[in-house]
C-alpha cells in the first residue's frame, strides 16, 4: 500500500482513522478529491491528493485555533 498511487476508501479511511462512510463522504462532497472507477462506486483517491487533503486539514485546524480562547473557560 505504502508505494501504491491510488488508495481505496478503506485505505483512506484506516490512514485518516475514520469510517469507511465518513471518507465516502468527503469524496461525495468534493473535499476529498477522488475519482470513480467504473460505475459500481469503485472510488479512489490518489496519494497526493490525500496529502494536499491533509496539509489543507492543518491550515484549516491553525486558522481555526486562533479564533479560540487560549485558557478553558473555568466552571464558575
Amino acid at each position: 500500500m505504502a508505494s501504491d498511487r491510488f488508495l481505496t476508501l478503506g485505505d483512506v479511511a484506516e490512514i485518516l482513522n475514520i469510517s469507511a462512510s465518513q471518507t465516502y463522504a468527503l469524496v461525495r462532497s468534493g473535499e476529498l478529491k477522488g475519482i470513480q472507477i467504473g460505475g459500481r462506486n469503485q472510488w479512489r483517491v490518489e496519494r497526493s491528493m490525500l496529502e494536499s487533503y491533509i496539509d489543507e486539514a492543518y491550515r484549516r485546524t491553525a486558522a481555526n485555533l486562533s479564533d479560540l480562547p487560549s485558557a478553558l473557560p473555568s466552571d464558575v
